[in-house]
Formats: structure tokens, sequence, C-alpha cells
């Protein structure tokens, strides 16, 4: 989120196969959650290299408010033998890249950084599943940074995954970097109750944004203009996901004209169209009222807040200490109060890394970490 937690740290002082189907139908979710809806294969330029068969995948999954809802998400496996027990599987949480349905990395594809990132996994041995999140490539309007609905997602392609390819084992853990991160995270507290099916040991997440809720609530139409269109992009992408996640909230009392139309597009546009969209518009522009308001801070709260309790698994936390989209002072707030709470967390700060370069300055930390997650 890039530049939008700085600003608000200034303020307060991301083998066999199942036949395939045709493209996924608007009918009715399948009520068990991992439910496989639909499976096609990967074009060729969409593989992570490596892989030794890749498909895309639409599964039912758990939405907002627990309802049942469409995800889809991308399976990749790598070539070779599987060991004794099967792939043990990363599930992929991918940082923004927008609410449209064109920006699904599982048909629009992967960063170079993402590419690059996940095929070390792979080489290791891994599997990687990787949702798009409900909402993104799947009817209804994706809730950006809902962890929980992110959480639920992840955990079940894991499911869905083991049914079209049955070299998959049921270990797993989660990686995610920035809001993937953040949904790393809640998958690591919630996925053991959500999915007691599977054997998740535990998750990393680098760059991930927390305390975001605070600081979101001091906007109002008094912020100045500003030129950082990603910083009004980024809170555009928030607001509307509040609203798909919490669809009683009456989000449009808080928004001028503008600020209706500019949230109406953060549903659809892409991170860099997004960008493009906001240049000249500050987030003041965008509100007529603050959002310090007791119900808007309830439900920004219930969807934003990472989790400081339920971590029955170990997890890791990667952070850049140069990073200014996710500033290093709301990591430490975050890493103390879990800490506070005995949370079995390992905890890293690299030098001269930013936010993106936390995933490539983490690696070998991260692997080996991973590596004795899986040791029994």
């Amino acid at each position: 989120m890039r530049r939008m937690f700085a600003l608000g740290c200034a303020v307060l002082a991301a083998v066999p196969l199942a036949s395939p189907a045709q493209a996924a139908p608007r009918r009715a979710v399948p009520q068990k959650a991992g439910t496989v809806v639909s499976v096609t294969p990967l074009p060729a330029n969409l593989w992570l290299p490596g892989s030794g068969a890749a498909h895309r995948v639409v599964y039912s999954s758990t939405g907002p408010g627990g309802k049942p809802a469409l995800s889809s998400g991308a399976i990749f496996v790598p070539k070779g033998t599987p060991p004794r027990g099967g792939w043990p599987v990363v599930s992929w949480t991918h940082g923004t890249v927008g609410l449209g349905d064109a920006c699904a990395p599982s048909t629009a594809g992967r960063s170079e950084r993402d590419v690059t990132y996940l095929t070390q996994w792979m080489a290791r041995g891994y599997a990687i599943v990787s949702s798009d999140y409900v909402g993104l490539g799947t009817p209804g309007v994706h809730p950006y940074l809902d962890g929980r609905t992110a959480a639920y997602s992840a955990a079940d392609i894991v499911r869905a995954a083991r049914s079209v390819n049955r070299s998959l084992a049921a270990k797993w853990v989660a990686i995610g970097q920035s809001q993937g991160g953040h949904a790393a995270l809640f998958t690591a507290a919630l996925a053991p109750k959500y999915a007691p099916d599977l054997d998740f040991r535990g998750a990393v997440a680098t760059g991930p944004p927390s305390n975001l809720e605070s600081m979101v609530a001091l906007a109002g139409p008094y912020i100045p203009d500003l030129p950082l269109p990603d910083l009004t992009a980024y809170t555009a992408y928030i607001l509307a996901g509040v609203r798909a996640a919490r669809p009683g909230l009456d989000l449009d009392r808080y928004l001028t004209p503008l600020g209706k139309q500019v949230v109406a597009d953060a549903e659809n546009l892409c991170y860099a169209d997004m960008v493009n969209r906001t240049k000249g518009v500050g987030i003041g522009k965008l509100l007529n009222r603050s959002l310090f308001d007791a119900r808007f801070f309830q439900e920004l709260r219930n969807v934003l807040e990472v989790p400081l309790t339920g971590y029955g698994k170990p997890f890791y936390i990667a952070q850049g200490m140069v990073d200014t989209t996710v500033p290093i002072p709301l990591t430490l707030k975050l890493v103390a109060d879990l800490k506070l709470r005995r949370a079995p967390l390992t905890f890293k700060a690299y030098a001269g890394a930013d936010h993106s370069g936390t995933m490539a300055a983490s690696l070998p930390d991260t692997t080996k970490f991973v590596a004795g997650l899986f040791k029994n």
C-alpha cells in the first residue's frame, strides 16, 4: 500500500487430474468449501518455471459474512516424482493487483518479482497454489483487505488443488507479500480451525500491513492534496473493499460526488490504471466528512485488523527497514502486541530492504524456517 502507511505514521505523530469443465457458471455456490467448480489448463505463458503441470481452478469458498462464494486461482505442480506423501504445498497470497476481474493473477499473469520468488520455492520441492481471492475473476466485488475472506480463499484452494491433482500432500503453509502478507497472518490464525481436514504447518508474511484501521479512520475532507496518486488509489480500494465486505454500511454518506465516482472506478480498475485515474485527486476530495465515526471504525476494524490471538502454529514476519509502503514502526507495534500475547512468532527486520526487496532479502531465512515446519 504504497506510501499510505507512511502518511498514516506521520498523522499518528498487499498425477491424476479431474476432468476439465467449462468456464465457471454463474450458479449457486456449492455449500462445501473447497469444491471444484471448473478446472482448465493454464496457457504456457502463465506457467511458473519448473512446473510440470499448471491449471486454473474455480472453487467454492467462504465470502464476507460467512456466506458461500466462488474464488479462483492457479495450481503449479513441480516437474518430477513427488516425495513420499506428496508435494508439500505453499499457498501463495498475492499483493495488491486491483479489484476488477481483469486483475486476477490466474488470468492476467504475475509480476517478474513474484514469478522469480515463487520459482525459488518451487525449486525447493513445493507445489504452489495461489488464490485470486473471492471476487477477483469470480462474481461480486473483491473485498479488498478483508483478511478473513482472503484466508478462507487461501485454505480452500489447497482443498481444491488436492482434488485436482492427487500428488499434493495435505501439509501446507501460507506465504504472502503486502496485501498477501496481511492474508497470510489471517490464515495463520484461522486455518487450523477453518480447515481441520488439512495439515497446516505455519505461515510467512513479508511486508504485511497492520494497524491500518487506525490510520484510515483519521481521514476526512481536511486532508490536503498531495502529489501521491497511489495514496488516493489505495484509499479508494480500501473503501470499496470495506463496502464489499460490509454491504450494510452506507459508505456513500461519507463520500463526495467525486468520491462516489472514484470508489466505483476502484471496483473495476487494476492498480496501474487506478493510479492514473486518481492523479490530481487528493483523499480529502473523496470525503464529505471525517471517517472518525464509531460505526465506520467498528466495521473497518472488523475487516482489516490483524488478529492478535488464535495462532497455534509458528509464523514468520519479515520487514524491510527502508520500506516506505509499510513503514517499520507499524510492524514493530504489531510484533510487540503479538509477543505480549505469546504468539509463536519469528520476526526479523532487513537492513536496506524496501517493500518489494524484503521478499528476496528474507528468502534465505524463510526457506529454512518453512523447511523446519515440514520436518515431521
